[in-house]
């Protein structure tokens, strides 16, 4: 039986990070960056495209699992007829090269344990060269490198193209495993302590988790979380990545199946608002950094995601060798939406400085000056039909959230010049330009029969993206408009209680054939939305059925299917739990949030 999605925990050091199963396998894992090539992508695959798998003898599923309180250092337990050992999986933070630690502990009786390593790079295509060294396995194959060690050592052979160990471990005794990457024409970086570095990664993050300013109901999910939106971060940058996996189903067996492992413009507002509310100032001035080089250079070059420093080619390609996740394919590497025109991007880079001008972080040179520049540019393309917030690829249409985006921008620009007298710009012509777009929009991009505003102009489309409206201030939660918008999402666009993005009948909108679960982020914002209109209890109560939707260790996917009770998607999905965050803001925040 194939994996569920939810049957996955995460681990990671801030670079990459790893999945692992409810088996005791790592079965996703891109070295040395979230968006290189996977060692491990069995998730997409089978055994023969690399795992690595810890777990008792004859043992299936484990029998319990949970992350460390308030890490992200995970234990995953199984209780056998010959007794009970524990897992320990981590990935620290790392000053020269990533490491994987697995640290087996006897727990009760004696337990015979087995770790089945299967290395394949290139995802899961290349088999490597393995010999022994200084008492080490090193796996070469081009340009990747592994060193595979255990504390203190244990009895380990190749076999079928794989690495085994087994041996037994009593109460008390404690086997630690290290595989560390490095590039192979490098020496092999210095040797890595797994039970200090265990020891010193659980204080880190419990430190990190303790500066959480929310201490309001649900503390534990929102603080995980931020654990999870810090886990996705790329450190040395500070961007953040959308998930960290590829092609992950928006339906069991469809072809909707994206690369997420890259950082996406649209969620930087939101992003920027959890961490700034939330106490991490350090997180979104990096996030805020981050977004200021990716967007550097010509306005009308912006593009919709960058990789995790800035990159702008993002190729897409298949992976026919792989049979994708429960028989999804194509695996796609890369994403080709990096190409499209989604208007929107310049109202969330604009709202997201803006923020940050108003949380009070570090000025930057010139960053009052690309602001101008960007909305120069939007003066004259607004008009512009686009490929919007969905990237829909069954052509442009003049989408209502993007329209109502490039409102956002010159908003803001317009209440920066309102609010700092050092700054200067045409505040005369910005306000006329707000004035046209926000005209408009409620001539072409509203239904006054239905009282709703719709997906594009012209058509009777409802999207979930017109939840965010009052969010954004173009018009007041009070307005007969907003309220017929979200009781006309909440009739059409609902599935058992939860919000799908927009139609997929209609598939002259995405191009696609089939279907997609209900879309997390977008029922969240309509907790937001009933609570913003005064329906504040049918707001909290969503908002509890979205937490119940997390996996056993707290995790959220992308999407949910509330006919098979599954996630879909990819995973963990950054937005998603930003949705979290600020819906937990949004409900409790002002009252009862310290």
């Amino acid at each position: 039986m194939h994996p569920r999605i939810e049957d996955y925990a995460l681990i990671g050091d801030e670079q990459t990070a790893a999945l692992v199963g409810m088996d005791g396998s790592v079965d996703w894992l891109c070295l040395p960056r979230f968006d290189s090539a996977a060692c491990f992508a069995r998730l997409l695959g089978d055994e023969e495209n690399g795992h690595w798998r810890i777990a008792p003898k004859n043992a299936d599923r484990c029998t319990r699992r949970a992350y460390r309180p308030d890490t992200l250092v995970l234990d995953t337990e199984w209780e056998t007829d010959e007794g009970a050992v524990r897992v320990t999986d981590l990935m620290p933070q790392r000053d020269v090269a990533p490491d994987v630690v697995r640290v087996v502990e006897g727990l009760r009786g004696r337990v015979t344990v087995r770790s089945t390593l299967r290395l394949r790079f290139e995802y899961g295509s290349i088999v490597p060269w393995v010999r022994r060294s200084d008492g080490q396995r090193v796996a070469v194959a081009g340009p990747d490198a592994t060193w595979l060690r255990s504390e203190p050592p244990v009895r380990t052979w190749g076999e079928h193209f794989a690495t085994h160990s087994e041996f037994t471990v009593e109460p008390g005794e404690k086997v630690a495993f290290v595989l560390t990457w490095h590039p192979s024409h490098e020496p092999r970086p210095p040797l890595t302590d797994p039970f200090e570095t265990l020891e010193s990664s659980v204080a880190d993050w419990q430190a990190w988790a303790a500066r959480c300013r929310y201490d309001g109901p649900h503390r534990d999910a929102v603080v995980r979380s931020l654990i999870t939106l810090k886990a996705l971060t790329y450190r040395p940058t500070g961007g953040i990545v959308a998930a960290a996996t590829t092609s992950l189903p928006e339906e069991m067996g469809g072809v909707r199946n994206w690369d997420y492992r890259y950082c996406w413009l649209r969620d930087s507002t939101l992003t920027l608002a959890a961490l700034v509310q939330c106490g991490y100032l350090e997180e979104a001035e990096a996030w805020r950094n981050w977004l200021l080089r990716a967007v550097a250079g010509d306005p009308a070059d912006l593009q919709i995601m960058y990789g995790v420093a800035g990159e702008r080619r993002l190729p897409e390609f298949e992976l026919p060798w792989l049979s994708g996740f429960g028989g999804s394919r194509p695996v796609r590497i890369g994403n080709e939406a990096v190409k499209q025109l989604q208007l929107d991007v310049y109202g969330e880079v604009m709202d997201s400085l803006s923020l940050a001008r108003r949380a009070g972080l570090a000025a930057i040179p010139h960053m009052w000056s690309l602001q101008s520049v960007l909305l120069d540019f939007l003066r004259s393309s607004w008009r512009q039909p686009d490929e919007g917030i969905w990237e829909v690829r069954g052509g442009r249409r003049h989408f209502v959230h993007s329209k109502v985006m490039a409102w956002v921008a010159a908003d803001r620009a317009v209440r920066a010049l309102e609010t700092y007298p050092d700054l200067r710009g045409d505040l005369d012509g910005w306000r006329a330009l707000r004035d046209e777009v926000h005209r408009e929009v409620c001539e072409k991009g509203y239904d006054p029969e239905r009282n709703t505003f719709t997906q594009s102009y012209g058509s009777r489309e409802l999207d979930a993206s017109l939840l965010l409206i009052p969010r954004t201030g173009f018009l007041p939660p009070d307005d007969p408009r907003v309220v017929g918008t979200i009781d006309a999402i909440r009739a059409e666009l609902d599935h058992d209680g939860l919000v799908r993005r927009y139609s997929v009948e209609e598939t002259s909108v995405d191009g696609l054939p089939g279907g997609e679960g209900t879309f997390l982020v977008c029922s969240f914002w309509l907790a937001d939305a009933l609570h913003m209109t005064g329906r504040t209890k049918e707001a909290r109560d969503l908002f509890e059925r979205l937490l119940g939707l997390a996996n056993d260790v707290g995790l959220l996917s992308e999407e949910y299917d509330p006919v098979a009770g599954v996630q879909l998607g990819n995973f963990p999905q950054a937005f998603s739990h930003i949705g979290l965050v600020n819906t937990a803001l949004t409900l409790f925040g002002g009252e009862e949030a310290g």
